[in-house]
């Protein structure tokens, strides 16, 4: 193959390399492209995810919500019902209320509320299928 041209299925590789370039201009192409890829990528500054007690309560509420089948899960695609776990974690939600109770913003309040009436209701409501 005078163009140096590889031919697979459906497919052509060509060496873009002149053979014009010396075995030293080469070399140095290959070196200048190992140490591009060898260099590591510029650090970026990430800012930490901050958590804070409304994230909290929807991060247990949205487990609760998986384990009533109410959201699937996202490898298998099938939604699965686990009725203790989420009476546990409504447990924990209530004893949360009880242990934070004037130490919450009205908002929080609210969300906390509002999450365990919600979940109670599911729960009734999957527990008599």
């Amino acid at each position: 193959m005078s163009e140096e041209e590889l031919e697979g299925e459906g497919f052509v590789i060509k060496d873009k390399r002149s053979s014009q370039l010396s075995e030293e201009d080469t070399a140095q192409q290959d070196k200048q492209a190992d140490a591009a890829s060898a260099e590591p990528p510029p650090q970026q500054e990430e800012t930490p995810f901050q958590i804070d007690f409304a994230t909290f309560v929807m991060s247990l509420s949205q487990s609760a919500f998986y384990q009533l089948g109410e959201i699937p899960d996202p490898l298998t695609g099938k939604a699965e019902m686990n009725l203790p776990a989420v009476h546990q974690t409504i447990d924990m939600l209530i004893m949360l209320r009880e242990k934070t109770k004037g130490n919450l913003t009205p908002e929080e309040s609210k969300l906390l509320e509002q999450m365990i009436y919600e979940l109670q209701m599911k729960y009734v409501e999957k527990s008599k299928q």
